[in-house]
């Protein structure tokens, strides 16, 4: 890896590929992939992942919103797009753009059949999503008869697969809990099978259901944050790479009086003569606020700089007082070694909230053999 010369997003696509078929390794060889690529995926470069993903035969992916979809499709992805939480405005876009749509309540199923027979549709590929647990979206078991009877009643739609999502799959003491998710989702996939006459894929999992509950892969898995590197647990994190490195160089030291103090709002007061680095990253970057005032840090020459100060749009502040370094050294937010489950750590977040703040003005550039 070639040393910053400014702030940059290195996205390794050969650890993607090490994720990626760790992951398939879970699996039966028949049980589907689905990459989650949703939120900039997750917060590296949706189109440069979606398109070494498809080189390497995924299944399916996933996006959040429509407009997501979209992008990929203009840059040239051709792999089935299930869109997770389409919105009733953009279903003639969805359809246009062979989209597959989750349908998850009365009100976007019906605006879903009447823009598809507008459409003369037949068969279009939507997904049904239930709520077992987690709360958020999805219809109820209850409500299968009413899907059933709006399924028969037209040509122009079929249900290609029902789904729901596991609300604590990562923690062990909720083994209880996800076990009833998983009956309750059996039994909704079963009553609904029998009386549609046809069966639709299931898919449940999502990368801690993968790793964690191997008897719920059903046709189909879900994974997001474990194909950028992340396991949600130690042990898995030591078996996937984090394919996303944030890092910055130093712009300019300064030496600092005692008493005397740094940034807005003269926040932070030095105790003695100390020295601090500013770094061209900042809250327009992804480096939010709360990893101010000596909660975050960055890594300069193998050590830890803690953010000193209250972190600016554009620049953060980081004391030097004890580390050898110059203007111009490479500064690690986060990479392999120095991850940013770490740093979320530091400031009581995860790594998802640190991964998917990236900012788009950040420069992209890919490593891959």
């Amino acid at each position: 890896m070639s040393k910053a010369q400014e702030t940059v997003l290195e996205i390794d696509l050969n650890a993607l590929t090490h994720n990626f078929n760790y992951l398939k390794s879970k699996l039966k060889p028949k049980t589907k992939f689905l990459a989650v690529i949703k939120a900039f995926a997750y917060g590296s470069d949706s189109a440069e992942v979606a398109k070494h993903l498809q080189q390497l035969k995924v299944d399916y992916f996933a996006v959040a919103y429509t407009r997501e979809g979209v992008a990929l499709r203009d840059a040239g992805i051709t792999t089935p797009i299930l869109v997770l939480h389409p919105q009733t405005t953009n279903f003639e876009t969805i359809i246009d753009r062979c989209l597959e749509p989750s349908l998850y309540n009365a009100k976007v199923l019906n605006e879903f059949i009447k823009i598809a027979e507008q459409q003369s549709q037949k068969s279009y590929p939507v997904h049904i999503k239930f709520n077992t647990g987690l709360n958020r979206l999805g219809f109820c078991k209850r409500n299968v008869d009413f899907i059933i009877e709006k399924l028969k009643a037209t040509n122009a739609i079929i249900a290609k697969s029902l789904f729901s999502h596991l609300a604590a799959s990562e923690d062990k003491n909720e083994l209880e809990f996800t076990n009833d998710q998983i009956s309750t989702f059996k039994s909704i996939a079963k009553e609904f099978s029998d009386k549609i006459n046809y069966t639709p894929w299931l898919h449940l999992c999502n990368t801690s259901g993968v790793l964690n509950y191997a008897n719920a892969h059903f046709d189909m898995v879900r994974c997001g944050i474990g194909l950028y590197g992340f396991g949600n647990s130690a042990k898995e994190d030591n078996s996937l790479k984090p394919i996303a490195s944030l890092k910055s160089i130093i712009s300019q030291i300064h030496k600092i009086e005692k008493n005397q103090t740094v940034g807005y709002n003269r926040a932070y007061k030095a105790v003695d003569i100390e020295k601090t680095a500013t770094i061209p990253i900042g809250h327009a970057d992804g480096i939010n606020r709360i990893y101010g005032n000596e909660k975050g840090f960055v890594i300069i020459n193998g050590q830890k700089a803690a953010i000193i100060g209250n972190v600016c749009m554009d620049m953060i502040m980081v004391n030097i007082t004890n580390i050898d370094c110059n203007e111009g050294d490479e500064v690690i937010v986060f990479n392999s070694t120095y991850k940013a489950s770490c740093l979320a750590e530091s400031v009581g977040t995860i790594s998802y909230e640190i991964l998917t703040s990236i900012s788009q003005r950040v420069k992209r550039s890919y490593l891959h053999k």
